[in-house]
Formats: C-alpha cells, sequence, structure tokens
C-alpha cells in the first residue's frame, strides 16, 4: 500500500513547535521511531501503559498508512534517580535494597514482566529493546564527544552538562536559562559550574552498579543513556521521538542538548507526548487507593483488551479519566465489533448491495480521517460503530460481507482489540449442544433444553435468540 495521499496527509501534533504539522518523514516511506520505555524498576502501572498504547497505537497508524516504521524502545536499568534528576537513590539501587536482591536480578525480573503486559496488552513489539547496561561503551563515547566539544566538563570523576554552552536548552519545555534560574530548587553541589548543570556521568562508591570509565570508575546519568542508544539503533537524525508528558522537562530537554551537542545537527523532527492519566477523576495515588498496574487490574478478573480498548480511546493530548464504568464501557465496545463480526462471518445471502458499499467506503473515509488528524481516535471510532450500525441494517451478502470483513481486519490491525475467534474445536462442541437444544425445544422437552442451556452458562457461553436463529459468544 502506498503511503497516505499528500492531499490529505497524516498530521502530528509536534511539541517542539506547539503545532499540528504535515508528517513527512527524513527518508519515506521509512520512520525512525523513538518511545522512552521503563524503568524496570517495578511492575509498569496503567498510567505508564496508557503512553506505550499511545505510541502503538502512532505506529499501528503509520504502518496503515503504509509507512515502513522502525520502532527502538530503551530499557533503563540504572541511572534513573528518584527525583528524576541527578539527587536521590537509583530507583533500581532502591528497589534492590527493600527487595533485598541484586540489582540486576530486579532488572530481569521487571522487564521480563514488562514484555509479558505488553503481550498481553496486544502491544506490538519493538525492532529493538536497548537496555542502558549494555551501552555503556556507547555512553562513554558520547561523554567524550560533549567533552571535547566544549559542552561538558569533569570534576571529581563526575562529568557535567554545562547547559549555557547550548543557548536552545529549554526549547522543548519552552523554559528558558532565566525561567529555570528563578524558580529553581536545585541542590547545589560544590563541583558542579552551575546549578543547572546536569550529570552525564557519576562517581558513588556506594552505587552497587559502577563501571570504568576515563574518568574513574562509576554510572551513567539517565538523560544520556537515551541519547547513545537511539543513535546507536536510528542514527543521529531520527523522525519521531514519544514519551509521557512527564518526560518534556527535564528528560527530553536534556536529551536535546546532549545529541544537538554532540552532533551540531537538529536531532529529532517530530516530539509527540500523551498526557496524564487520572483514575476516577483523581491523579493516580496508593493514598487514595486508586493507584493499579495491569496485573492489579488482571488480578480483578478484568480482561486486557477492554483495558486496551479503554486507554487508547480518548485523544492522545487529553487527559485521560479511567473508570470502571468506561472499561466496562470498552468491554461493550468489543463485543460489538465481534458481534458484527461474527454476523459478517454467517451472511448467507446473494448479490451486492450499492447502498452498502456507499456505508463501508464513508466509514473506511470517516477511520482514515481521524487516525491521519493527529491520531483522532474518537473520531476514527466514531465513524466504524456508524458503519457497523448501518452495513447491520442493510444485511449484507455474502459478497458484502467479505468485503467488509476485509476492512474490519485492517481497522483491528490499528486497534488491536478484537482478539482471535474462538476456536474450532470449541464452537464445533457448541454448535452440537446449541443443536440439541433446539431438538429439544422442538419435542417440548423445555426441561433438557434448560439444562443444555445451564450446560452452556457454566461453559461461559451466551445464547442470543434472532430472527435468523440463535448465535452464541462467549460471555
Amino acid at each position: 500500500m502506498d503511503p497516505y495521499p499528500e492531499d490529505n496527509a497524516v498530521k502530528v501534533y509536534n511539541t517542539l513547535t506547539n503545532q499540528e504539522e504535515d508528517f513527512a518523514p527524513l527518508d519515506p516511506p521509512k520512520v525512525k521511531l523513538y518511545t522512552c520505555g521503563p524503568t524496570v524498576y517495578n511492575y509498569a502501572t496503567i498510567g505508564n501503559f496508557r503512553s506505550f498504547l499511545f505510541e502503538d497505537l502512532l505506529r499501528r497508524t503509520l504502518e496503515y498508512f503504509g509507512f515502513d516504521v522502525r520502532h527502538v524502545m530503551n530499557i533503563t536499568d540504572v541511572g534513573h534517580m528518584t527525583s528524576d534528576a541527578d539527587e536521590g537513590e537509583d530507583k533500581m539501587a532502591k528497589a534492590a535494597r527493600l527487595e533485598k536482591k541484586d540489582p540486576w536480578q530486579i532488572a530481569e525480573f521487571y522487564m521480563k514482566a514488562f514484555l509479558e503486559d505488553a503481550e498481553s496488552l496486544n502491544i506490538l513489539p519493538a525492532h529493538h529493546y536497548p537496555r542502558a547496561t549494555e551501552h555503556i561503551p556507547e555512553m562513554i563515547a558520547m561523554v567524550e564527544r560533549l567533552i571535547e566539544n566544549g559542552h561538558a566538563y569533569e570534576v571529581n570523576g563526575n562529568v557535567y552538562y554545562s547547559v549555557r554552552s547550548f543557548p536552545d536548552y529549554g526549547k522543548l519545555s519552552g523554559n528558558t536559562l532565566e525561567q529555570l534560574v528563578a524558580g529553581s530548587r536545585i541542590e547545589v553541589r560544590e563541583d558542579k559550574r552551575d546549578p543547572l548543570d546536569f550529570a552525564l556521568w557519576k562517581t558513588d562508591p556506594s552505587h552497587i552498579m559502577q563501571w570504568d570509565s576515563p574518568w574513574g570508575r562509576g554510572f551513567p546519568g539517565w538523560h544520556v543513556e537515551c541519547s547513545a542508544m537511539s543513535m546507536k539503533y536510528l542514527g543521529e537524525q531520527f523522525d519521531i521521538h514519544c514519551g509521557g508528558e512527564d518526560n518534556i522537562f527535564p528528560h527530553h530537554d536534556c536529551e536535546i542538548a546532549q545529541s544537538e551537542g554532540a552532533t551540531g545537527k537538529k536531532w529529532v523532527k517530530y516530539w509527540m507526548h500523551a498526557r496524564f492519566l487520572l483514575v476516577e477523576g483523581q491523579k493516580m495515588s496508593k493514598s487514595l487507593g486508586n493507584f493499579f498496574t495491569l496485573r492489579d487490574l488482571l488480578e480483578k478478573g478484568y480482561d486486557p483488551l477492554p483495558i486496551r480498548y479503554a486507554l487508547m480511546s480518548t485523544h492522545y493530548r487529553q487527559p485521560l479519566n479511567f473508570t470502571f464504568d468506561g472499561l466496562e464501557g470498552a468491554k461493550q465496545a468489543i463485543r460489538r465489533l465481534q458481534d458484527f463480526r461474527t454476523r459478517l462471518r454467517e451472511a448467507a445471502g446473494e448479490g451486492e448491495n450499492p447502498e452498502l458499499e456507499q456505508a463501508l467506503e464513508q466509514g473506511r473515509k470517516g477511520f482514515e480521517d481521524g487516525l491521519a488528524a493527529d491520531l483522532n481516535i474518537s473520531v476514527a471510532l466514531a465513524a466504524l460503530f456508524d458503519m457497523v450500525r448501518e452495513v447491520n441494517r442493510l444485511e449484507p451478502s455474502k459478497t458484502d460481507a467479505a468485503k467488509a470483513l476485509g476492512f474490519l481486519d485492517r481497522v483491528d490491525n490499528v486497534l488491536g482489540v478484537l482478539g482471535e475467534e474462538e476456536k474450532a474445536d470449541l464452537a464445533e462442541n457448541v454448535e452440537a449442544l446449541i443443536q440439541q437444544r433446539e431438538e429439544a425445544r422442538k419435542a417440548k422437552n423445555f426441561e433438557e433444553a434448560d439444562r443444555i442451556r445451564d450446560e452452556l452458562t457454566a461453559m461461559g457461553i451466551a445464547l442470543e435468540d434472532t430472527p435468523q436463529g440463535v448465535r452464541w459468544r462467549k460471555a
């Protein structure tokens, strides 16, 4: 499929310019995408997955429109301090201390858990998952380059980035150096030339995870990790960098300063950020009892695909209010699409209906227009469900149904929520029981018919009597 036509281009909101722009990758149809991944010291929360699902929707949308996406997501397993800046305890070291484990064991356990959670939410795997601890040489090389270029300096084994050497520092967040100084609550370290300077390499004899470097044993700063790893896998310039809005400052501002300070080139063309997630109208907090990992919700009996739908069905640049009523609504929306798929499979009529063809085309255009308008998923879903309602009303023939199924498959390549259809052996067993029930009803053996219905209910099968006969689905 050719990339989306230029006269109806995909638009994305660029945090760097604060406006929507036509999406034009550096080397079309190839798209290089970098997304900030998890710090693997605990299970990922549904707030984390709100961002990861926005990024998955972005990638799937670009691929739907014919772009060839290469996706890199980092795994942070050292250097991310509890303050998100240079102070506090390393999150990995803190988790290791609390769980009385080696930090490498912590990283392995929670990285595996993250990848399992992402798979259960049907998130497409990245092409590369670089781990910070496996790319220390690349980070050291970048720090050396920054020192050579006059952007960094070493003091007592620590290396800092001099923010005043980079006049554009803060251009992503809109923070000027004057504003940062005026509002600064940063603890002044005696070895920093400026309290705003941030660490590229740190020395701390008490830190468990350390490597040799030209400045002595130490470990990398959090910000330099993404710069070094993205350049290794995507080159010195690439198309899109994503993350949550909390990454904009200081993390992404620091990444820009490092990367452009090292190369002298504009680093990333488009910056895209997802807004925060609320739970039942409040900020997610353990003290409020509304702090949930994905696994918390699965343990409560919720299925992952409705969670996926609920977390991505609000536009990524709007705060998402996650509610359990909304989760039930997501479940019903998926069921409606699954029932639509079943009806299409069962279509038996002949011929073609021009009115239905028009409904499909209108649905396709509305769905694509919504996605192309900076991933306006609400508009896309509204067009999809309007199409479902209209096609159901028109009772498609086999030929019409085949066309609708083809489009529905393409839609689910973007949404990723329909799941697999029931296994053949289960379907055959259920169909046999339904037939036995129908025979019992015709024989007026209602006791036997009710017994079979109860058996199906115990199997998790719900029956629906329709003018076309009995339909079934998993309850």
